[in-house]
């Protein structure tokens, strides 16, 4: 069995402070919301809380689907790449950037030269700021991650998946394919229509549903919406489970669901995979962490909950 975690929309808090030089872009939009929303609800004891929770769990990976910091200024990536050096080694964590992580025009760049070891396949032959998608194999997983993060304009919060990365995509997926691994793709905006509002939507969700239609994945796990769902897309094999999942620092009592991360077991072989969706997050008391839900999803779309077996450890 591989067991693989999945957390997104970390929000590091708190915001350093910034220069007026800084504050003169769409950051200043930023700056505002974050002191009107989400210091309060994102800033705490609750991200530490989850992360110790998670590393009890030892999972085989971890995947996080971007929007690390806030505003993307240089105190911020550093502060993520050493809050990335603690969650664990880039062989162990993988990483695709969201759009905060993209927040101004050269803030993507300064991003990925920060945390280039956990968004790099493991050929690592591209060039700097071009690696995306990436293919990293861990036992029988086979592990995507593509880019949708872009510097928008304020009040913007918009992901673009472009045909040059599908084609990419759907050449790495066909090779993991043919050597029998499970295939996952990680991947910030949600590419379902409808899933968010407008100014914040994936632009190019067509290519990425073809993609799947056409080659195939058995998972896919985005972040951006601060939701715990479950959407479907069509594959040559059947339906692919999208799954989405709060942010990783929200505290309770928002109109958010709290701090929560999935942990999904993998077990079979190609063609007879089986995959259990594990939560495991922040209670609605605010008061410790417990088991949220179990369940089976199934390639025919379904989703069955299933009760925690005996293993699954008590809530603390």
């Amino acid at each position: 069995m591989f067991r693989l975690a999945h957390l997104s929309d970390i929000h590091l808090g708190p915001l350093p402070e910034l220069s007026f030089r800084e504050l003169a872009s769409k950051r200043v939009t930023g700056y505002v919301n974050w002191h009107r929303n989400r210091r309060r609800a994102m800033f705490g004891d609750t991200l530490t809380n989850l992360l110790q929770d998670l590393k009890e769990e030892a999972p085989d990976h971890v995947a996080v689907t971007g929007d690390l910091v806030n505003l993307a200024t240089k105190k911020e990536t550093v502060a993520a790449r050493l809050w990335l050096e603690d969650l664990g080694t880039p062989h162990d964590v993988s990483v695709v950037p969201g759009n905060h992580d993209a927040y101004v025009p050269g803030a993507l760049r300064r991003s990925y030269d920060e945390w280039y070891p956990y968004m790099v396949g493991d050929n690592a032959l591209h060039a700097m700021g071009t690696s995306f998608p990436y293919l990293r194999q861990r036992g029988p997983v086979a592990i995507l991650g593509v880019s949708t993060a872009e510097a928008t304009a304020p009040f913007f919060a918009t992901g673009t998946f472009k045909r040059r990365q599908a084609l990419q995509l759907a050449r790495l997926l066909e090779r993991a394919g043919e050597t029998g691994h499970f295939r996952v793709v990680m991947i910030h905006h949600p590419p379902i229509s409808g899933s968010t509002s407008w100014h914040k939507r994936l632009i190019g969700k067509q290519f990425f549903s073809k993609v799947m239609r056409d080659v195939g994945a058995e998972l896919v796990l985005h972040g951006h919406t601060h939701l715990d769902t479950l959407h479907w897309l069509d594959g040559p094999q059947g339906k692919i489970p999208v799954v989405g999942v709060p942010s990783a620092s929200q505290g309770p009592g928002s109109e958010h669901p709290a701090s929560r991360y999935n942990l999904f077991e993998i077990t079979g072989e190609p063609g007879d995979w089986s995959l259990i969706q594990r939560e495991r997050g922040l209670r609605a008391t605010g008061h410790g962490i417990g088991w949220v839900r179990e369940r089976e999803l199934l390639t025919d779309g379904r989703a069955v909950n299933t009760e925690p077996r005996e293993d699954a450890r008590e809530a603390v």
